[in-house]
């Protein structure tokens, strides 16, 4: 009788876990590919700049490419059951995605943050049916996130560990596929550089991986913001490295090298302070028509650095920035003219400085650290 009791609750188990992968996979179909958006700067004739939108997602930013991905792993892992909670530690976008995920499965959801994360982030994971659980110390959220699902009999999604592994690298449209798909006709089809953030280095990951199985001559640079020790690991190769704050740029930056950034699949790594960052997004806005989140900047600065060395060597060639998510998460924040003063940025001579790199190939105004990876430590 236990026998096959047993019998009929894996069978229950296992009808669940396909409904689910299906659901997820359902998903995935409905959505379309996200857009590739050039932008030319009269300071750089030949070099081709694109920003791969990724705002289009059902939940608005690149973590919904993420979060389909971890929910999936785990679903086929059996991690996830019915009615178990899902618990993810995350400074908003990938909590915002996992919110989403939850709610179609019909899965109860805490999102683990530091206190600082916007509140537009916060009513978004809401909107989900997704719990916020802030905590004051940023470096706190990890272990926090284990301390819940042990305590709730949940599954802790854990992004930092998984997202480099949890997508599939080789293809299955993955970013790095639709990027080059979407090339093929400009002017530079193989980009010279695709820039990205380091958040928990789940797409860099991703990137480095195809770009190298497809035998692409496409170089992939991470970026850090201040406050992380991805830039510095990266040179070191200390894995121990630790800070006591957090990046004030939202989805990137660690104060703790994560298992899911993998410093050899990246060829250049650098970091822009965060007056460049922000300075950058309110002169895309300008060029743009639109708002984007700071890790944006973050990567536009990367990218104009690169772009001037490229310059200076007199090549040509085309630059992809990944555009990671909206600004209008950010309203109290980077938009906000009280919390910009409250932070010590005043961006009025930064934006004219900024625009004279766009427009005429000056000089970037702030100090961007760069390192190659033949160069750094192994």
């Amino acid at each position: 009788m236990a026998l096959s009791l047993s019998r009929q609750g894996l069978a229950a188990s296992q009808s669940w876990r396909s409904d689910a992968v299906r659901k997820v996979d359902a998903d995935y179909m409905r959505s379309a590919d996200t857009h590739l958006i050039p932008l030319a700067f009269a300071g750089f004739p030949n070099i081709d700049f694109y920003f791969k939108d990724e705002t289009s997602h059902p939940t608005g930013s690149l973590k919904h490419r993420l979060a389909r991905s971890l929910f999936l792993y785990a679903l086929c892992n059996g991690w996830l059951r019915e009615g178990a909670t899902v618990v993810e530690a995350s400074s908003g976008s990938t909590a915002v995605s996992e919110a989403y995920f939850a709610d179609l499965l019909e899965l109860p959801f805490i999102a683990v943050m530091p206190v600082g994360t916007s509140p537009e982030k916060i009513a978004e994971i809401e909107f989900h049916g997704g719990r916020c659980h802030l905590v004051d110390d940023p470096t706190q959220v990890i272990d926090e996130s284990r301390r819940i699902a042990r305590e709730t009999g949940g599954h802790f999604m854990d992004q930092f560990t998984y997202a480099e592994r949890a997508t599939d690298w080789r293809g299955n449209n993955n970013i790095a596929e639709s990027i080059f798909s979407q090339m093929r006709a400009e002017r530079h089809p193989v980009p010279s550089w695709i820039v990205c953030g380091v958040g928990t280095g789940g797409t860099t990951a991703t990137l480095g991986r195809f770009v190298r199985y497809q035998r692409h001559a496409t170089q992939i640079a991470a970026c850090d913001p201040e406050n992380s020790v991805f830039y510095d690991y990266f040179v070191s190769g200390d894995r121990d490295l630790r800070l006591n704050c957090g990046s004030r740029i939202e989805g990137i930056g660690r104060p703790r090298v994560e298992a899911s950034f993998l410093r050899h699949a990246v060829d250049a790594m650098l970091q822009v302070p965060d007056l460049g960052s922000i300075a950058a997004i309110h002169e895309l806005e300008v060029r743009l028509g639109r708002r984007v989140g700071g890790s944006t900047g973050t990567n536009f600065i990367a990218a104009l650095s690169l772009a001037l060395d490229m310059q200076a060597k007199n090549q040509s060639g085309s630059i992809v920035v990944i555009l990671c998510d909206g600004g209008e998460r950010y309203r109290h924040s980077y938009y906000d003219s009280q919390w910009l003063r409250q932070n010590g940025f005043n961006l009025d001579e930064s934006k004219q400085a900024l625009a004279a790199t766009l427009d005429h190939g000056a000089a970037l105004p702030f100090a961007v650290r760069s390192a190659m990876l033949e160069t750094a430590q192994t």
